[in-house]
C-alpha cells in the first residue's frame, strides 16, 4: 500500500518518458497522445517508488513504461536513467527505466509468482486517508507463496515490442506495446478500468 504525494514534479513523468522514447527502437517515432493508466507495485523496503504507465501513442499503440524512483542514483544503471526531476515533497529523484532497477524486478516476480495484484494507492487530507480507485487491475497467474528477489539485473534487451530482462534465476519479457505475444509461462495480466481493455504484460520464461 503506497501513498501517494500531492505534489508537482518537474519535469514531468509525460515529459521525462517523452524525453527518453526516441532511444526506444520499439517507440519507433511514436509520440505520447494520452495516459492510458498506472498501477503500481511496492518495494519491500519501503525506498523505491515503483510504478508503470500505459501511453496511448498517437497511432493507437499502447506503450507500457516501468518506471522506478529513487531518492538517490542506483550504481551502475546510468544506461536505465531516463532523467531527474525536483518532487515539491520529495525533493530531487532519479528515474529508472524499471526493466534496469532489480527493485522493479523483485517486484514484478513477487506479483506474477504469488498471484499478486497491484497496491492500493491514498492520500491524505486533513489527516484523513482518502482512497485512490485503481485506473488499472492487475494480476500474477501464480500461486506460490513466495519469491525469491533479485540482487542485480544482469542483462536488459529489446526485440522488437518486447523487452528481455535477466535478473538473477529469472528471465522474463515486458510488453512495452500491449498486446504483443509474449508467448506462454506465468504472467501478469492487467485491465484498464476505464475500457474493460485486458492485456498480458509481462511473462516470466523457463
Amino acid at each position: 500500500m503506497g501513498i501517494v504525494h500531492q505534489a508537482t514534479l518537474t519535469p514531468s513523468k509525460q515529459e521525462l518518458v517523452e524525453s527518453w522514447l526516441p532511444s526506444r527502437g520499439w517507440a519507433a517515432g511514436r509520440t505520447i497522445a494520452e495516459k492510458v493508466a498506472e498501477y503500481r507495485l511496492d518495494d519491500p523496503a519501503g525506498e523505491v517508488g515503483v510504478e508503470t504507465i500505459l501511453w496511448r501513442a498517437a497511432d493507437g499503440a499502447v506503450l507500457q513504461t516501468p518506471l522506478t524512483y529513487r531518492a538517490e542514483p542506483l550504481a551502475g544503471a546510468e544506461e536505465h536513467l531516463i532523467g531527474t526531476c525536483d518532487h515539491s515533497v520529495l525533493g530531487q529523484r532519479w528515474v529508472y527505466d524499471g526493466c534496469g532497477d532489480p527493485v522493479w524486478a523483485t517486484t514484478l516476480v513477487a506479483a506474477i509468482r504469488t498471484g499478486g495484484t497491484q497496491s492500493p494507492m491514498f492520500f491524505e487530507r486533513d489527516g484523513e486517508r482518502v482512497d485512490i480507485p485503481a485506473r488499472m487491475q492487475v494480476r500474477g497467474s501464480g500461486s506460490a507463496g513466495s519469491a525469491e528477489p533479485v540482487d542485480t539485473v544482469d542483462a536488459v534487451s529489446d526485440d522488437g515490442d518486447v523487452t528481455t530482462v535477466s535478473a538473477g534465476a529469472y528471465d522474463f519479457a515486458v510488453a512495452r506495446v500491449v498486446g504483443t505475444d509474449l508467448g506462454t509461462g506465468e504472467h501478469l495480466s492487467g485491465t484498464v478500468v476505464a475500457s474493460g481493455e485486458s492485456a498480458v504484460l509481462a511473462v516470466l520464461r523457463d
